[in-house]
């Protein structure tokens, strides 16, 4: 479906639960008020969102949280959703820790790529990071050689931060030896990340290129995503930047979120949001769930506010609207 812009709006990110099992210092550092079961969507009422969205044009999907891994019955929810006519792909993003004991019944389900978020390989450093009660690197490095050993396409999300700045040549070179994308994202100013240094894309840019000189923009996009990509000789894997706050990438935006509580959000940096939770349990029809959904992908906003704070309205945590 076309928004008012002309952009091809055919993305979904669906955030199954505000929950997650750490405590990352730019998306919830310390526990936030925690959404009601009661008000978390059901299973069957995100399915019959994606379903009025595959006839709207709406064919991709990404799982997030939280932690979406945090919900029980995630797994066969996933099935359920590939399984809808239409639905061309399925993929997730997250923190990996409960992702090995998932990881063969995603296939089955039929889970077409994950994201595994990863800021550093220091064990001590991850904990800062991620408020982890334990060193987990080492099993998160096994986990991706498993999944790229399944077959399963995996990227790396890594959030540039003063304390992982020292970290990101050792997580590029992830990238020579497994065949995994590894993309470091820019600091957005949402909730807790507002109160942090951001590091430059381009600062991160150049330190690779002292480490893989050849280095260079491949122009291919490689996934749903924003990332720019970038190739050498010496990568199995490609780069990946997503600069969306010095360099925005809302021209060619194609993505809608849907919060754990039924908040259907055009653009991240604003707080308007269709009440798709309130239609479903007050009992509307199909025809006017579709309808509800044509008017909040074509009213979708120009653009993102991230450099202009003033007219930021979206004050909400990370965790809380969808990672």
């Amino acid at each position: 479906m076309l928004d008012q812009f002309g952009r091809d709006i055919n993305y979904m990110r669906i955030s199954v639960t505000d929950r997650c099992n750490l405590r990352c210092r730019y998306c919830m550092p310390q526990d936030l008020r925690r959404e009601s079961h009661e008000d978390i969507l059901r299973y069957e009422e995100i399915l019959r969102i994606c379903r009025a969205a595959v006839e709207l044009g709406i064919r991709r999907f990404k799982i997030t949280g939280g932690e979406p891994l945090a919900r029980r019955g995630c797994t066969g929810f996933i099935g359920m959703l590939k399984e809808l006519p239409g639905v061309e792909q399925v993929t997730m993003t997250t923190n990996g820790l409960l992702l090995d004991r998932e990881l063969d019944g995603l296939l089955r389900a039929g889970l077409d790529a994950v994201n595994i978020s990863l800021d550093t390989l220091d064990a001590e450093k991850f904990m800062r990071i991620t408020g982890c009660r334990e060193a987990v690197t080492d099993r998160l490095h096994a986990l991706l050689r498993r999944c790229c050993a399944l077959g399963l396409k995996t990227k790396i999300n890594t959030v540039l931060l003063e304390e992982n700045r020292d970290d990101l040549l050792s997580l590029a070179a992830l990238a020579e030896e497994l065949p995994v994308d590894v993309r470091f994202i820019e600091l957005m100013p949402i909730g807790f990340g507002d109160s942090l240094t951001r590091v430059s894309p381009d600062e991160v840019l150049e330190k690779l290129r002292g480490r893989w000189p050849d280095l260079k923009g491949t122009g291919e996009r490689r996934g749903n995503g924003p990332a720019h990509y970038y190739e050498s000789a010496g990568l199995r894997g490609k780069i990946g930047l997503i600069d969306a706050v010095s360099h925005s990438f809302c021209a060619s935006c194609n993505r809608v979120r849907l919060t754990s509580t039924g908040q259907l959000k055009p653009c991240l940096s604003y707080d308007s949001t269709a009440d798709l939770r309130a239609l479903l349990r007050g009992g509307c029809t199909d025809e006017e769930l579709t309808a509800a959904l044509r008017r909040a992908v074509y009213a979708k906003p120009r653009a993102h506010s991230f450099d202009k704070k003033e007219k930021m309205t979206e004050h909400h945590a990370m965790s809380q609207i969808g990672g």
